[in-house]
Order: structure tokens, then sequence, then C-alpha cells
């Protein structure tokens, strides 16, 4: 589905901010602390997915403070819509060579873990010695596959559809700096 401009700057006026950009800010330098903790001496390979995880890849990577190398991949079941198929599509296959590497992917959110769980299994038939995930959001409901988690989580959102922080309103206010949801 696309939409013009001008629906674009309506959905804001049919939106709340549901975390603010200072409680976004607060879990991004929690989530920085417990990765350099964990992953300080591990060398690590870092997977930004785009095109959702660009932002919270931006304010997290610098609050990493050992090395690493940074690449990117882009998978997707949304095309730009705000319903996914089941459908993985590689649009950016992993862009540095995993073979016996720690990796870390982040992404932007866990909602029902299909894209993401997706990701880290191709990364581990590549030879990833281990894949840790960061999601900046954790969209809280029961559909989550059970043998799937996320090892760093900075907020917790209600089972609402939401934007900002790099997730879309079809393809557009990802640059907002707070999380977003439509009203209920």
């Amino acid at each position: 589905m696309s939409i013009s401009f001008e629906e674009a700057q309506e959905i804001i006026v049919q939106s709340e901010e549901i975390t603010s950009p200072a409680e976004v800010q607060k879990a991004y330098d929690e989530m920085g602390k417990q990765i350099t903790y964990d992953l300080e001496l591990a060398d690590p390979v870092v997977f930004v997915v785009l095109n959702g995880a660009l932002i919270p890849a931006g304010n997290l990577l610098p609050r990493l403070n050992f090395p690493f190398q940074i690449g990117y991949l882009h998978a997707t079941r949304y095309r730009g819509e705000t319903k996914g198929s089941d459908e993985l599509v590689w649009i950016a296959e992993p862009s540095i060579d995993v073979k016996d590497r720690v990796v870390l992917v982040v992404e932007d959110i866990f909602d029902e873990g299909t894209t993401l769980a997706a990701i880290v299994k191709n990364l581990e038939e590549r030879g990833a010695q281990k894949v840790y995930c960061a999601a900046l959001i954790n969209k809280v409901h029961d559909r989550k596959p059970k043998e799937f988690k996320v090892d760093y989580i900075g907020l917790d959102v209600p089972d609402r559809y939401v934007f900002g922080c790099g997730m879309d309103y079809n393809e557009y206010w990802r640059n907002l700096p707070g999380i977003w949801a439509l009203k209920e």
C-alpha cells in the first residue's frame, strides 16, 4: 500500500506518542552497556537489518565501547505494507562473511519474530559461531515462537501498529525520535 505525502502528514493527527524520545535514549544506553559487557572481547560482526534498523543502529552502535565490523543485510516480509506475508524476501544478503565469527544482528522491532528468526538461521547456515540479536522494540503479545528469543531488548510496547525510531508507517515516519501508535 502506497500513501501520499499528505496522507503521511495526516497520520500523525490519528496517532499518539507512546514512548518518549528520552525513554528511547535511555533504552539505547542500557542496551549499549549490556552488549558491551557481553561482546567486548568477541570481535563481532554487527549487521544492521535495513531499512528499519538504520536509525536504531545509528543510535546504539556509538554506545558500544569496543571494536567491531559493521555490515548490512536486507530481508523483508512487508514490502512497504502494514501487514506482512509468510514469504521472506532477500533484498541484500549479508555483506560480510560470517564463517567462524560472532555476529550481532540489530533490528528495529521484535514483533512475531519470523523475519528475524529466518535471518538468524541463515547466518548460522553460513557458519556463524554464535548469533546474538538486539531489537529496540519488543511488541508484547503471545504470537512469538517459543523457541526463538532476542538477546537484547530496549523497550516493550503494546500490541498496536507502531512507528518511529526506524519503524515505518507505509515507508514514512521512520525518523520520529519517539515511538508512535495509531490511536485506538
